[in-house]
């Protein structure tokens, strides 16, 4: 179990609302609703209240930076049921890259590929104690877009499984391209970590702030939101 999942919730029933999508940059379709993903009734755009705030102030602060930027949203709010489509089609298409047939895995081999696929996706856990992060409507996966609302050279996709998916992977890479990456990223970050949210160690692109993990990277001794 990861470390974050000891940190106790105490729930502050701070609603979930939906984002207004026009102030903010958005990646349409909406990727995993366009693989078929259950949302039901729900839609991916949707934060707690107090979360969606601190991101329209980590807007204000990335605009004061840099005129005519936004934050591009790519993914917010996820039921459990979601979580749980999105790591089965991550383990089916990552066993496709590799040349390996689902049905015909070893449980060393599927053991193997879920460790990679639980590396970047939370377990799609039932338990109200381990509640995935997406699923407290407290997490935002998102980048950037330029004054021409181009998306900003981030190195790497957004759910890629892989090293460069790291927030700091270009860090120390000397070619300018590469720099531009580093750049970038930390923009993102220290305009996200400015409106008190807190960055997941793996992906730069991921942000929450109330959740379990927000407050075990907080030092905090309890989670403001669970699943709902």
């Amino acid at each position: 179990m990861k470390p974050h999942y000891s940190i106790p919730i105490e729930e502050c029933g701070d609603p979930l609302v939906p984002i207004p999508v026009e102030r903010f940059a958005v990646v349409s379709p909406h990727p995993y609703q366009a693989l078929g993903a259950p949302y039901g009734d729900r839609s991916p755009y949707y934060l707690r209240e107090t979360v969606l705030g601190a991101l329209e102030q980590a807007q204000a602060e990335l605009q004061k930076q840099r005129p005519g930027w936004r934050l591009q949203i790519f993914d917010a709010y996820r039921p459990v049921a979601v979580q749980q489509f999105m790591v089965d089609y991550t383990f089916q298409q990552l066993a496709h890259e590799k040349g390996v047939v689902v049905g015909g895995m070893t449980t060393d081999q599927q053991q193997d590929l879920l460790a990679q696929v639980y590396q970047f996706w939370a377990s799609p856990s039932p338990d109200p104690a381990t509640p995935p992060p997406h699923s407290t409507g407290a997490v935002v996966d998102l980048t950037l877009v330029d004054e021409q609302q181009n998306p900003a050279d981030m190195g790497s996709p957004i759910d890629e499984i892989s090293e460069r998916s790291y927030p700091n992977h270009f860090e120390k890479a000397v070619s300018k391209e590469a720099q531009t990456y580093h750049q970038n990223r930390c923009l993102l970050a220290n305009v996200m970590t400015a409106a008190g949210f807190r960055q997941h160690p793996n992906e730069w692109w991921h942000f929450s702030l109330g959740d379990q993990l927000w407050a075990w990277l907080s030092g905090q001794t309890q989670a403001q939101y669970g699943g709902i």
